[in-house]
């Protein structure tokens, strides 16, 4: 396994992120489609056996039960030290006013629920899910720095958000000698490639590492054209991500077949290869429903794409919608 430093700090994290949003239980939030602890702990364990170190989860994945599933099976299986776990908040997990958002008071309230859920004493990689647009950033981000004096923190991270969003933020910590955002989880595959346009140069500027969430496209990358399968049917946030039917969509998706083809490689290898040449990626977030999937993954940084290969792939691409920033 190769090791990335994300960002400029010096924590260096596998060059995969196993996602452990596909971890939960039944009636609890989880997806249909979602494992429950007994079968999710073999992907866990195999992850960490083939040296993957960095583990992303969320408060509200399944209610909670992600995180409960995630710590208690890195407890079990890792030291703590050997480990980075990033969580998120921004999410609702209940009907109250106050009971999701970025305020100081849900941030504080959040970050103290997901340590008693992960079964720790600090988190790697504290994350906003969002951007929230009914709090100021200013106290977002100085409640964040608490968190992170407070030691429950050690780094602090964003999702997706606009650039000049991002970059407001940057600044301001920097301004007020706030902890910085070290990294950034945004929407990026090859079905949506939005991202280049000015998040991923304005990373690279910043020193600020890029771990990608739906590398993937919810499988859309994984299979021909048309095929769908019991996740596809159920994920109405998937659909809404890529209902789209454009011409050039299908072509995107028939590149990438052909070229696995070729190669003699499942598609999804060849889709995530073609993230992992991308200078600012440091390491795409991969979740997985089947051991298999997890090989799907490892294998794909196995796999080289000549210039040629990735220009061939990245040629039938237009410009989307912007889509993931709520």
């Amino acid at each position: 396994m190769e090791y990335r430093r994300l960002g400029h700090t010096g924590l260096k994290v596998s060059r995969l992120c196993l996602g452990c949003m596909s971890f939960g239980e039944p009636g609890k939030g989880a997806h249909p489609w979602a494992l429950g602890e007994a079968e999710s702990r073999p992907i866990i364990a195999r992850a960490i056996e083939a040296g993957i170190n960095f583990f992303d989860t969320a408060n509200v994945y399944a209610e909670g039960v992600s995180e409960e599933i995630t710590g208690r099976a890195l407890k079990d299986m890792a030291r703590r030290d050997e480990v980075v776990i990033a969580t998120k908040a921004w999410g609702s997990w209940g009907k109250g006013p106050n009971q999701g958002g970025l305020s100081r008071k849900a941030l504080f309230q959040a970050v103290d629920d997901s340590l008693r859920r992960l079964g720790t004493d600090y988190i790697d990689l504290y994350q906003i899910h969002r951007w929230d647009p009914n709090t100021p950033i200013e106290e977002t981000l100085e409640a964040l720095n608490d968190i992170v004096s407070a030691g429950k923190a050690r780094y602090v991270g964003a999702s997706s958000m606009f650039g000049w969003q991002f970059q407001k933020a940057l600044m301001l910590s920097r301004a007020n000698g706030w902890a910085r955002f070290v990294s950034m989880q945004n929407h990026l595959n090859l079905l949506y490639r939005e991202e280049e346009r000015e998040m991923l140069p304005q990373c690279e500027a910043e020193g600020i590492g890029v771990i990608p969430w739906s590398p993937l496209a919810r499988g859309r990358l994984t299979r021909p054209w048309g095929e769908v399968t019991t996740r596809s049917e159920g994920d109405r946030f998937g659909k809404m991500l890529y209902a789209r039917t454009e011409a050039s969509d299908r072509e995107v998706v028939e590149a990438v077949e052909a070229l696995a083809a070729a190669k003699g490689v499942p598609m999804a290898q060849v889709a995530l290869a073609w993230m992992l040449a991308k200078p600012a990626v440091t390491s795409p977030i991969v979740g997985v429903t089947k051991l298999a999937q997890l090989e799907d993954a490892l294998a794909a940084l196995l796999v080289e794409l000549t210039a040629d290969e990735i220009a061939a792939l990245e040629a039938p691409y237009i410009p989307h919608p912007v889509l993931g920033h709520a």
